[in-house]
């Protein structure tokens, strides 16, 4: 029998994108042996590591086949999922960030746990110089418009805390910000009596795992009265730089909301 000192996991399972988007921004993509099947950033790791999960769902004889020494999973949405890999034996790892400091956080444990803090640290700087040139630049705007952010129609619910204090930083006002905070699903259900008596002036949709149809938005009964319908300000955001707790929302995702919002922009 021998023993030696392991530093740190050499084949990782991720259940959702962030984690795969992390570890290959830090150069650890050699370390990942299954991914998503929603995994679109970065764009070669779909033809790279093999499918081994959905969302909510996934493959426990696919994982434990790689034989993983981690899996890396997201929010209390895969606990079966998760209950079910620990019960075949697997380790696994259970992030559930919710607000952009949460993501940050993330980004730098992951990167100890491959050993690479250094380097993530040094990321998440980077990351942070970004929000914050974000506020400055919008800190001094006389008018922050009114925002409603649609994650899915049926039932209605609103943006995730992230996102809502993305959509702060970028030089808007979330209507419901307030339910942000909620982190089970339900407690951001909206009905159309409350978003027509916020009377947003900026809708921005992002329904996850299925196309955004904005037409059917403009049909609503009752919301032909909004500003934002009126003024067609209806904006679709690809879920995959806006509802993803990693880089790409601190990236292309806050890009996309300022060029949204930006005052006279095109959207």
């Amino acid at each position: 029998m021998t023993f030696s000192i392991r530093d740190v996991p050499e084949r990782i399972v991720c259940l959702t994108e962030e984690p795969t988007e992390i570890l290959y921004v830090l150069g650890e993509e050699e370390r990942i042996v299954g991914i998503s099947a929603y995994t679109c950033r970065p764009a070669q790791a779909a033809d790279e590591k093999p499918v081994v999960s959905a969302f909510i769902g996934g493959s426990v004889a696919k994982i434990s086949a790689l034989e993983p020494d981690l899996v890396i999973g997201f929010s209390d949405i895969q606990a079966e999922l998760a209950h079910d890999l620990i019960k075949a034996n697997l380790p696994v790892v259970i992030f559930n960030q919710r607000s952009l400091q949460e993501i940050l956080d993330v980004i730098i444990q992951i990167g100890s746990i491959v050993g690479r803090r250094q380097e993530a640290t040094q990321l998440v700087r980077g990351y942070i110089e970004r929000l914050e040139n974000a506020r400055r630049r919008t800190e001094a705007q006389e008018h922050r418009p009114r925002v409603y952010f649609e994650e899915w129609d049926e039932p209605r619910i609103t943006a995730i805390r992230w996102v809502s204090e993305l959509i702060e930083l970028a030089g808007g006002e979330n209507v419901f910000s307030d339910k942000s905070h909620g982190k089970l699903a339900k407690e951001r259900f909206v009905d159309d009596e409350e978003l027509l008596a916020a009377d947003p002036e900026i809708i921005c949709a992002c329904w996850c795992g299925k196309a955004v149809d904005l037409s059917s938005i403009r049909e609503r009964p009752g919301y032909d009265e909004l500003t934002a319908v009126k003024n067609d300000e209806l904006h679709e955001l690809d879920p995959a730089i806006i509802l993803q707790p990693g880089p790409a929302c601190l990236t292309d995702g806050l890009d996309r909301l300022e060029e949204i919002l930006r005052p006279g922009g095109s959207g």
